[in-house]
């Protein structure tokens, strides 16, 4: 199989959890680049997912628009734009490698968290955490969604336990990485990320995410989401595994 069918070949069903994850499945979209690692370089997998992902946070935003927290985000996005240049920096100065490597470490610990999650087990920060430690969770969350679009456990650290109402997270949540998103462009650009074929791969792939995103939305009315979840992040650890693998040797 030459790399452009591999890559096709693992980008279709990426695109779709990316999809499935923005439409309910939320946390099936964070196996979406190491699988795409596994036909081509972390950073030009991130890159192509990048305008995607940007396209599905506008319905995201338009439709929680009015509900969301000003104090989280004007803790947490600060640090995550600090985040981001640390992510950058790191690609900049390391082997492909070294990317890989942590792209597979990322994805390692994100599956077995959400496992460990999924059984009643959970890593926390306090519910009167003061805003310095959003900052910090923020800072976290933009390097690893920099690194690997798999920023959700540091942001989630601080957020959850404030106990927000249901619109007013998911509509904090859907801002902050759309924000996320649009600061990680400027790192892309200066990576040499965005020529002419990793936007026609972009492209190619962006009505599979739409249509994607619009299953996930009808399908999470009628399918209990966590018969999926358990496979997916087994999937997750296995692949992170194999990142590793691949970068070690």
């Amino acid at each position: 199989m030459n790399e452009g069918t591999l890559f096709f070949a693992l980008a279709v069903p990426a695109v779709i959890l990316l999809g499935l994850a923005k439409g309910g499945f939320a946390g099936m979209g964070a196996l979406s680049l190491p699988m795409l690692a596994l036909a081509i370089s972390p950073v030009r997998a991130a890159a192509i997912l990048l305008p995607i992902l940007i396209v599905q946070d506008v319905v995201g935003v338009w439709a929680f628009r009015k509900s969301w927290d000003r104090y989280v985000l004007a803790w947490t996005l600060p640090g995550a734009a600090v985040g981001i240049a640390l992510g950058y920096w790191f690609a900049a100065q390391v082997s492909t490698d070294a990317v890989l490597g942590l792209v597979g470490a990322i994805s390692l610990l994100f599956g077995g968290y959400r496992l460990w999650r999924e059984r009643g087990h959970a890593v926390t920060a306090a519910a009167n955490a003061p805003g310095w430690v959003g900052a910090l969770c923020g800072l976290a969350s933009g390097f690893t969604s920099q690194v690997a679009h798999a920023g959700q456990p540091p942001f989630q650290l601080w957020v959850l336990p404030r106990r927000l109402p249901r619109d007013v997270l998911v509509g904090t949540t859907a801002i902050f990485f759309a924000v996320v998103n649009w600061i990680k462009v400027p790192a892309y650009w200066a990576l040499g990320q965005f020529d002419s074929a990793n936007l026609v791969a972009a492209g190619l792939l962006m009505p599979v995410a739409i249509l994607s995103t619009l299953a996930g939305v009808w399908l999470v009315r009628r399918i209990a989401p966590e018969r999926f979840y358990t496979a997916i992040y087994v999937l997750m650890m296995l692949v992170g595994a194999k990142l590793i693998w691949d970068a070690a040797v």
